[in-house]
């Protein structure tokens, strides 16, 4: 089955275009049930990246260990009430901690660039609020990376695995079918997002939450090392739906190429 000409690709934020290793949100969750007196570990502070944060907080609270040490703690399981007060905690950690982490992945700008070229448009979309992108926003657009639509956590009824912030960004750029777009994700589900929404697919496994390592400690590793771990993220990307994984953003315009030259739809 034939498609119309790609149109359009909506990027995720932190692992995708900002944020190597999706390392801010980490930070901030940890700090957050910190202050509640939990160690929470990274590999569970991980596991549902790329929800809504307050989505993404009550599904740490289910996790079988952190429930565990609730329990121990307060003498009863983790309520609504837990979750919306850690939230509250969260917002002006996570904006602080994403500040901080904001710079862009090598080659986003790049591409960024080309796909303008190109003529197609570009939106996204974040798990982290308004309120936590008020500091990134500009500070990507000094480096070169300004999308034409931005779609943040709690502006629709329901966020991610649902197509709705996709969708949202679509109505923005005035862009349709879906079938025209590519969804860009270093996370789970970011793949079944855009596949909920009817797009092509494509994670990035090397600078997302997957691997979770920094530039830096992505660098340092000898390429032996860093192999098995994008392979593993990558075959997990897979398995959530992506249609093409690459290692990064910087790889993007070769999958268009192939995806144009497919004459497919999605």
């Amino acid at each position: 089955m034939s498609t119309t000409p790609l149109k359009a690709v909506i990027f995720d934020w932190a692992g995708t275009m900002i944020d190597f290793g999706c390392m801010a949100p980490v930070a901030a969750y940890q700090t957050a049930f910190a202050a509640e007196g939990i160690d929470l570990a990274a590999a569970d502070a991980r596991r549902d990246m790329g929800m809504a944060k307050l989505d993404h907080v009550k599904e740490i609270l289910k996790i079988e260990r952190v429930a565990e040490a609730w329990r121990a703690k307060t003498g009863q399981a983790p309520a609504e009430a837990d979750a919306l007060r850690i939230y509250a905690s969260l917002e002006p950690l996570m904006a602080a901690s994403a500040a901080r982490h904001s710079t862009l992945i090598p080659g986003a700008a790049a591409t960024f660039a080309e796909l303008k070229r190109r003529g197609l448009k570009v939106g996204s979309g974040t798990g982290y609020t308004r309120q936590m992108m008020a500091d990134i926003l500009p500070h990507a657009a000094a480096q070169g990376y300004a999308p034409d639509a931005v779609v943040c956590a709690g502006e629709t009824l329901e966020g991610r695995p649902s197509p709705l912030m996709v969708w949202k960004a679509l109505v923005e750029l005035g862009v349709w079918p879906a079938s025209a777009v590519v969804k860009v994700d270093d996370a789970e589900v970011g793949m079944a997002e855009g596949r909920n929404a009817g797009c092509w697919t494509v994670g990035v496994a090397a600078s997302g939450n997957g691997v979770g390592l920094s530039l830096a400690e992505y660098e340092a590793l000898p390429v032996a090392e860093r192999r098995p771990l994008v392979e593993a993220a990558a075959a997990s990307l897979r398995a959530a739906g992506a249609h093409f994984v690459i290692d990064s953003v910087a790889d993007l315009p070769a999958v268009l190429d192939q995806i144009a030259a497919s004459g497919e739809a999605p």
